[in-house]
This record gives structure tokens, sequence and C-alpha cells, in this order.
């Protein structure tokens, strides 16, 4: 079915040409758009419709609009002089246009999400992509917007409006959390270029549909059949960031670092780890000791540095590292016990998220 709007944009079109009032309905005798008329007096005679495409009763003309599912609307002229008979045949072959194109749009919007999900066979890949005029070789990338308010329709329309212009790029949905962006690049666009789209979006969504998103990016593919690979590590870059880089609105698969190492461990290994650590001792800190280590390793542990950027007195800065000797034995101005306690953390929050994923998924199952 097509948009409202594009239907009454077509009867206000014909009404502008012709100076006849006309109507588009449906096939169960409702009026979708009009331009004046006797509408309540026409839906008897659209509910029992005739075999013929086009005919004449109660003093309208009557023209069915096709596609290829059968009839889907009813074009009617409230006038049956013989000039009207040009006028709404070409009114039912622009809207049968429109049909094919949005029915094509559909077809490729469905190919896109079941491309990025892996549901396709690889020749199916190729015979549909080919059908639909969508080049195979060509450099792309996934990029996916995930809005703190998951129910944010408004992203999705400003996306297609800027990036759905062209036949290039495709904006899609496959869940109700995320967003995405199939981008493709020009041969002498890279990560830098992909960086200031990520870096665009972002600013565009927070200054015209004023809301705050979260956008990563996978690795530039060469084909089209991988474009499902570049939308799994933009998933996981945006899983990555969660976790170890909550300060980042921009995340890309290839800078990860070693938070993508520590994203793949299991339980098992994380507890070991931890164990190894801190000796069996469950150890938490203040949000106070946190961001004051964090700063510290922003300055390359940096003590004189650090104390400036948080007003503190140096002793104070070194007495709040020292807390965090007693407790863990590390000591975070030594570089090698500074690597270890980061790592830690970020063992640590990723732990929490796992463990809080295992928890939602039993009461999801209980619920089952």
């Amino acid at each position: 079915m097509l948009p409202v709007q594009i239907l009454k944009k077509t009867v206000c079109d014909i009404q502008d040409i012709t100076g006849t009032a006309c109507s588009i309905w449906n096939v169960d005798g409702n009026c979708l758009a009009h331009s004046g008329g006797k509408e309540k007096e026409l839906s008897d005679f659209i509910k029992k419709l005739p075999e013929e495409e086009e005919w004449e009763e109660n003093n309208a003309s009557f023209f069915g609009v096709s596609s290829e599912e059968g009839l889907i609307y009813v074009l009617v002229l409230h006038s049956v002089l013989p000039e009207m008979k040009m006028a709404g045949r070409l009114g039912v072959k622009q809207l049968e246009g429109y049909l094919r194109l949005y029915q094509e749009k559909m077809n490729r919007n469905h190919f896109i999400q079941n491309l990025l999900l892996d549901n396709l066979l690889l020749v199916d890949v190729y015979n549909r992509a080919k059908n639909m005029h969508i080049p195979i070789e060509a450099r792309r990338a996934v990029i996916m917007i995930e809005p703190k308010n998951p129910n944010d329709n408004l992203i999705l329309e400003v996306l297609k409006g800027l990036y759905e212009t062209s036949t290039k790029d495709f904006v899609t949905a496959v869940d109700e959390s995320h967003i995405i962006l199939v981008k493709m690049l020009e041969d002498r666009e890279g990560y830098k270029e992909l960086n200031k789209i990520a870096k665009y979006i972002v600013d565009i969504l927070n200054t015209e549909a004023m809301v705050n998103v979260r956008v990563a990016y996978g690795t530039i593919v060469d084909e089209i059949k991988d474009v499902s690979k570049s939308y799994k590590e933009a998933g996981m870059a945006l899983d990555v960031g969660r976790i170890f880089y909550e300060e980042k609105n921009v995340l890309a698969y290839d800078q990860l670092g070693i938070g993508r190492l520590i994203h793949q461990l299991p339980i098992s290994l994380c507890d070991m780890f931890l164990s190894e650590i801190f000796e069996g001792k469950e150890i938490e800190f203040d949000e106070e000791t946190l961001t004051t280590v964090h700063k510290f390793f922003d300055n390359n542990l940096n003590i004189s540095e650090t104390a400036r950027q948080l007003f503190l007195h140096r002793n104070t800065l070194v007495y709040r590292l020292e807390k965090i000797q007693k407790k863990t034995g590390l000591d975070v101005r030594v570089f090698d016990d500074a690597l270890t306690f980061k790592i830690a953390l970020m063992v640590s929050n990723h732990l929490k998220s796992l463990q809080k994923s295992v928890q939602s998924n039993a009461k999801e199952e209980t619920k089952w």
C-alpha cells in the first residue's frame, strides 16, 4: 500500500489538471484520499466491483489500479465526460508506477535485512542483488546507530532523508534497538572518512532530532556478500563500547584495542584472573576512586598533571593511590601494576555484563 501522502498528492494533481474532483478507494470501499465529491454515496459502488477495468456509475468514472497482486485501488473521477477517460487512464498509470517503485523499495529493504542477518544463500545474494540493480562489488561498511530511546522513530526518518536519496546507501532496522546504515564508499574514502560520517550522524541527530545516540561501524568490505561481517563487527563494537568505553559516542571495530580481546573471555577465565589478582577477595571501588585512577591513567601516570586537573593537592592524590595499593596490593604508580589494575577493572566490568546477561536470559526462560 502506498503512503497516504502520495495518494493525496495524486488526487490534488488530477483536480488541478482536469478541474474535476476525484478520489482514491481501496477494494473494501474505504476512501483513502479525495479532493471533493460524494464519498459516502460511492462506497457501495466500490464494494460491488465489476470485472471491467473502467466503468461509469452514479455520474462518476471508475478506474481500477492494479499491481502483480491484483486490484489494489479504485480511482474515481466525479464526472462522465469523454475527456475524463484520458485523465483517468493517466492517473492509473501514475499510481501503478508508484506501486512498482514502492514494491521495489520494500523488496530492497527486505533483501538488505536478510543480507545483514545472514538469512540468504550465497547464490541468492548474487541473484537478488543483480535483479535489483545493486552493485555486487563495491566498498561498503555498516554503521550501527543505537539511540537512548529505542522507540524513537524520528531517527529512522532523519537518516532515510540523509542517505536514501540515492540507490547507493540503505537505511533499515532489524530490531527495535538499532538502526542500520549500509554506506557505500568511494575508492578514495577510508576509515578516516567513515569516522567523519559517524561523527556527523551523532551531531545531526543531536541537533535536528534532539536525541543522543551511540554510533559504531565495522570494517570496510569489498563485496556485498561480506556486508553481514561488517554488521556483526559494528554490533560487537557497540557491545564493547557499552562495557569499556562509556564516554565514547563513536566506536570503530578496528580500534577497540584490548577491549575486544577481553570481551571474548568466558566467565570461568574472568573469575580465575580476578581471583589471582585480588586473591579471591571481592573488591569494589567507589566513584571517587575510579575517577581518580582513570584520570591518572589518562595522564600517563603523571601525578602533578593529574592533581592539577582534579583540583587536588599532590599529597591528597598520592593518599588516594596508596589506598588502592593497600586494598589490592597493586601500586598503580608503577607501570606494570598500573597495567594489571587497568586490565582487572576491564575484566571485572566484562564479568558483571556477562552475569547480568545470564540473569536476564534466565528470567526470560522462567517467563516462558
